[in-house]
């Protein structure tokens, strides 16, 4: 796969990021919250999307 700079340097800042809070996910996410709400921004949460309900046949027998 080819090298993308910027991909790159978004994997970067993310691991710098969560190397912050010793990847504790918790404390992540507080600080992402944290950042949203002192942006001023207005951010919305949607609902889950329910799928549609699929029929899943068991898998075949093999002997």
């Amino acid at each position: 796969m080819k090298n993308d700079p910027i991909v790159a340097e978004v994997w970067r800042i993310r691991h710098e990021h969560a190397a912050r809070f010793k990847y504790n996910l918790d404390l992540i996410v507080k600080d992402i919250k944290a950042q949203e709400k002192a942006s001023g921004r207005l951010y919305i949460n949607l609902p889950p999307r329910r799928l549609a309900a699929q029929q899943v046949r068991p898998p075949a027998a093999t002997d």
